[in-house]
C-alpha cells in the first residue's frame, strides 16, 4: 500500500495523527510541485479536521493557506470571537468570513456596526455587507 492510500485509510478512519504524520511528510506549501502543494492543502484540511487549531494557529503566522483554513474551522465551528480579533489583528479574511456569518444568521446591523469598528475602509468589507443588506429588502 503507497503512502498516499495509507494516509486515505487513516483519514478515513479518523486516525488522524497518522494521516497528518503521512501527508506532512509529502506536503511543501506554494511548491511548483503541483502534488507537494495539494498535499499540503490536504495537510491543512486535515489538520482542521483533527481539531487542530493551536497548530493550524502557529502555521498561519506565516501560512496563507494555514490562515485561511483556520478562519474557516473557526467560523464552521461559530467561533465568532475568535475571528472577531483575528479580523481586529488585520486579519481580512477573517473579517470577510465573519461578516458573511453574521449576516448569513440575521446580525446584519451588527455586521455594520463591526465593519464601523474595526475597518470602516475596507471596500470589499462594505460590498459583502451591502450585497447582504441588498438581499433582505423585501421586494413589492
Amino acid at each position: 500500500m503507497t503512502w498516499f492510500e495509507q494516509a486515505r485509510a487513516a483519514e478515513q478512519s479518523g486516525d488522524w495523527d497518522t494521516a497528518i504524520a503521512l501527508v506532512s511528510a509529502h506536503a511543501e506549501c506554494c511548491s511548483t510541485d503541483h502534488y507537494a502543494h495539494s498535499n499540503h492543502l490536504w495537510h491543512m484540511a486535515l489538520l482542521a479536521h483533527a481539531e487542530r487549531l493551536t497548530e493550524l494557529t502557529d502555521l498561519a503566522c506565516t501560512d496563507v493557506h494555514a490562515r485561511r483554513r483556520l478562519n474557516r474551522a473557526l467560523r464552521d465551528r461559530g467561533m465568532e470571537a475568535m475571528l472577531h480579533d483575528r479580523a481586529e489583528d488585520g486579519d481580512r479574511d477573517a473579517l470577510y468570513l465573519l461578516i458573511r456569518l453574521l449576516c448569513e444568521t440575521d446580525r446584519t446591523e451588527q455586521a455594520g456596526e463591526m465593519v464601523e469598528e474595526i475597518a470602516p475602509q475596507d471596500r470589499h468589507a462594505q460590498v459583502i455587507l451591502t450585497g447582504f443588506e441588498a438581499s433582505s429588502i423585501p421586494s413589492s
